[in-house]
This record gives structure tokens, sequence and C-alpha cells, in this order.
């Protein structure tokens, strides 16, 4: 496979959560297809990633309400707690995350994780991965929690500002348009993580897409 080249000035990285640390999606998309269909608006997978990957609960809800489902008043709170529980049954790293970390600490690069999922979402997942969140103390950020969730840049910056680092120096590694699209505004580098088949999306918002972890400390020039 040949890779795209990137000049050697990444200072910081910036993770997405769900899909790029950890294999969530699946389980949350599983949901969600129920709950839509069982609401009166049966999608596919491949509208459901349309429609809401890379976005909020809350986001989802106004956009399937507006497509027809009738969901109730209290969707979002009940979605989230049985999420959470899910979830807590077993999330998995993605594969081969822990080598681009080790080699992120070798050479000094600084990282955080930028979430358009909530604090709680992200407690319950890389919970179970205790080595990795105390790697991630003080550094995991939800824009829900700023009221800014993707594709505002807003939870990029934030990240950016923590690590001390200028968003012409911070990469962001993201699975979805939307979180794409999100560093692009905030002026960074974003390589598109496409292990299944979403690279020309990712391109199409500016992202480098990479379909392999292993892959991506060459990518940021380590």
């Amino acid at each position: 496979m040949t890779l795209p080249t990137q000049p050697p000035h990444i200072k910081a990285v910036i993770f997405d959560c769900d899909g790029v640390l950890v294999d969530s999606e699946p389980a949350a998309f599983a949901m969600l297809g129920e709950d839509m269909a069982r609401h009166g608006l049966p999608l596919t997978h491949a509208e459901m990633e349309a429609h809401f990957l890379g976005g909020t609960i809350p986001g989802a809800a106004a956009k399937a309400r507006a497509l027809g489902a009738d969901l109730p008043a209290n969707w979002v709170d009940d979605f989230y707690e049985r999420l959470y529980a899910r979830l807590a049954e077993g999330t998995p790293l993605i594969p081969d995350v822990l080598g681009v970390i080790a080699a992120l600490d070798a050479a000094g690069i600084a990282y955080a994780v930028g979430s358009n999922g909530s604090d709680r979402k992200m407690q319950v997942t890389l919970g179970q991965h205790p080595a990795l969140l105390a790697k991630l103390h003080g550094r995991l950020f939800s824009g829900q929690t700023l009221g800014a969730p993707k594709p505002a840049p807003d939870l990029y910056l934030h990240a950016a500002r923590a690590l001390g680092v200028p968003p012409a120096h911070a990469a962001v590694i993201e699975d979805s348009p939307t979180g794409a699209r999100a560093a692009r505004a905030a002026g960074m580098t974003c390589f598109g993580y496409a292990p299944h088949g979403q690279a020309s999306a990712l391109r199409a918002e500016g992202a480098i897409p990479f379909t392999d972890m292993r892959d991506l400390p060459g990518l940021l020039g380590l």
C-alpha cells in the first residue's frame, strides 16, 4: 500500500473516540436501527450512517423526527441509559490503536480525545481499558459538554488549546465526514480511518484516508 506523505510538523494528535479508539459503533447502530424501526422509521445500515454517523444522540432524535419517526419525548435519555448498559457489556479497542499510542509516547507527541459522545459514554467505553484511560486523564473532551458538537470546530480547537499546540500543528483522527468537516474548519490536518469503505466521503471533507491503524504512525511522520 502506498501511503500519502505528510510533512513532519505534527506536534499533537486529537482522536475521535467512537470508531477510532473504541469499537462502539456496531452496538450503537444496532440499537438505533431497532428503535427507529419500532417508532416508524425503518432504515438500512447505510442510511443510518448517512444520517447519524459522527453526530449526537439529541441530533439523531431531531433528524429522525424530521424524517417521520414517532419518538417519545424521553427517548434521548432512555436511549442513553440502554446504550450505556449495552456498551458496558464489552466494548473492544479498535485493532492496533495501542500501537499508535505507544508510537506517540515514544515520539513525545501529545494527544487528547475530542468526541461528540457524552463524558459518561467515554468513561463507560474507555473505562474498560484502564491503562489507556489513565493516559488520557484530563484530556477527554466532549462536544456535548462544551455545547458545540462537531461539525463545529470548537471541540477540536478547545482540545488543541488544552494541549498547548496551534491548530496548524495538530492532527485529527476521524472516522466520520462530520468530524472531518470539523477538523477542516479548525484548520487541522485530518486522517480519516476508513476500514469499511468511508474513504471517499472522508476524502471529500479534506481528510487523508487510511484503512489500518498500523499505517497511522507513518502517516504522522513518526
